[in-house]
C-alpha cells in the first residue's frame, strides 16, 4: 500500500545486506552478508524498529517474498489500532491473542515477526516499557548475566576454537559431511572443556535415515550430548527411531516453526528439546508460547538466532532469554564479530572476557537506529 499523507503514521522498509568481518559456514548455508529486513514504525512522536532474517531453508521465506507480502498490509487500520488504544491494553491483547488475530494481518512468520517485533518495540517506547516487560516470563531485574553458548563452524578449526573461544558454557558444532571428522573434533573439544560442559552437533538436516543411527552412536562416543537437526524437516518417525536407537538427545530446530510443529514433535515422540528463534517462530510472543508449551511437555529448550542478526532481533530474543533463565542455553549471535559497524546504537554486545551477556538498557528493545542504517532504506510503505 502506498504511504498516505493523512495516514496517523509512517513505516520505512530497510533490506541491512552488511558485509561479514568473519564468514560463517554450515552444511545448509554460505553466509558472507547479513540478509535482513529492519522495519521503523513513527507514530505520535515514537519510533519502533522491527527485524526479520528469512531463511528459505527454514520457512521457505526469503526477503524477497516478505517485502512482497509487506505490500498487502494495511498500514493505515495498522497505525489506526496502534495508536488509537492504551498501550498497556494493547499490550494486554497481544499476549491474549496474538499478533494476528489483534491487528487482523495473516502471513508467514518472518512477516508476522517483522510487524510483531516493531509493534512491540513502540509499545515500549510509548509507554516506558522495557524489553523484559514487553514479554512473558520472569520479571527477575536483579539478573544481570547470562552464560552464552560458543559456536564452531566449518570456518574455523578446533585448535584455533579452543585457543580463542572460552571460557565455555555449552559448546555447539557445526557437523560437516565426514562424521570420522567430526568425531574427532568432539573428541579435541571435549578432552579440553572436560566433561561438565554441554556439547551439541548441528547436523542442519544433512543426515539420512540410513546413516543417522550409526553417526549418533559415533558422536556419543566421542562425547556428544545433543544433535541438532540431523535429519530432513519433519521426518518424525525416523527422528523416533534414531532418538531411540541412536543414544543421543535430540535438539529439533528447522522442523519446529509453529506450534502445530510442535505438537507433531512431542506426540511423534521424535525430540529432547527445541531451538527457539525469534525469526523463525514468528515473534517473541509465539516464541515464548513454545517455551510455554515446551515447559508442560518436558521439552528442553534454547534460544537460537538467524546467523547475522543486525539489530531487534538480537535484543529481543536475549529479552526472552532473561526472561526464561531454564533454559538450555543462549546463543547470543556473534554481531560484535561479524559486523565491523552496525546499523544500531547501542550495538548489541556480550562480555568476551566472560561469554556471558548483560540485558538491555532503555525502553523497547533498547537501541536506536543509526544514520548508516539509511543507506539501506529500500522504500516507504
Amino acid at each position: 500500500m502506498a504511504p498516505d499523507a493523512g495516514r496517523s503514521g509512517r513505516a520505512r522498509l530497510y533490506h541491512v545486506e552488511l558485509p561479514m568481518r568473519t564468514p560463517f559456514d554450515h552444511p545448509a548455508a554460505r553466509r558472507r552478508t547479513s540478509d535482513s529486513l529492519v522495519l521503523r514504525l513513527s507514530a505520535d512522536g515514537v519510533d519502533g524498529i522491527g527485524e526479520c532474517a528469512p531463511r528459505s531453508y527454514v520457512t521457505g521465506e526469503t526477503t524477497g517474498s516478505v517485502r512482497t507480502a509487506l505490500e498487502q498490509v494495511d498500514f493505515d487500520a495498522l497505525f489506526a489500532l496502534l495508536t488509537g488504544r492504551d498501550p498497556e491494553e494493547l499490550l494486554g491483547l497481544l499476549h491474549r491473542d496474538g499478533f494476528a488475530r489483534t491487528f487482523g494481518i495473516d502471513g508467514g512468520n518472518n512477516l508476522l515477526c517483522l510487524l510483531e517485533t516493531a509493534v512491540l518495540d513502540w509499545l515500549g517506547r510509548r509507554s516506558g516499557v522495557g524489553a523484559r516487560e514487553l514479554l512473558p516470563g520472569e520479571a527477575d531485574e536483579g539478573r544481570r548475566s547470562l552464560p552464552v553458548s560458543q559456536v564452531l563452524d566449518l570456518s574455523l578449526d578446533a585448535e584455533e576454537f579452543l585457543a580463542t573461544r572460552g571460557p565455555f558454557h555449552f559448546v555447539k558444532i557445526k557437523a560437516s559431511d565426514d562424521i570420522e571428522h567430526d568425531a574427532r573434533t568432539v573428541r579435541t573439544i571435549r578432552d579440553k572443556i572436560g566433561d561438565d560442559v554441554p556439547v551439541m552437533v548441528d547436523a542442519n538436516m544433512c543426515w539420512t535415515p540410513e546413516n543417522s543411527v550409526d553417526h549418533a552412536r559415533r558422536l556419543r562416543e566421542a562425547g556428544v550430548d545433543y544433535v541438532e537437526e540431523p535429519l530432513p524437516k519433519g521426518s518424525w518417525e525416523a527422528l523416533r527411531a534414531l532418538r531411540r536407537d541412536g543414544g543421543l538427545r535430540i535438539m529439533l530446530d528447522e522442523s519446529v516453526c509453529t506450534g502445530r510443529d510442535a505438537r507433531t514433535a512431542v506426540e511423534s515422540g521424535a525430540c529432547d528439546a527445541f531451538n527457539i528463534r525469534v525469526s523463525k517462530n514468528g515473534g517473541p510472543l509465539p516464541a515464548a508460547g513454545l517455551v510455554a508449551y515446551a515447559r508442560e511437555n518436558g521439552v528442553r529448550f534454547q534460544f537460537g538466532v538467524q546467523v547475522a542478526e543486525v539489530g531487534p532481533l538480537i535484543n529481543s530474543g536475549r529479552a526472552l532469554a532473561f526472561g526464561h533463565p531454564d533454559a538450555l542455553t543462549v546463543e547470543a549471535g556473534q554481531s560484535d564479530r561479524f559486523f565491523p559497524e552496525m546499523i544500531v546504537a547501542p550495538p548489541p554486545a556480550v562480555d568476551r572476557h566472560t561469554n556471558t551477556l548483560a540485558p538491555a538498557d532503555g525502553t523497547g528493545w533498547g537501541m536506536d537506529l543509526a544514520a548508516s542504517a539509511e543507506r539501506w532504506a529500500v522504500r516507504d510503505l
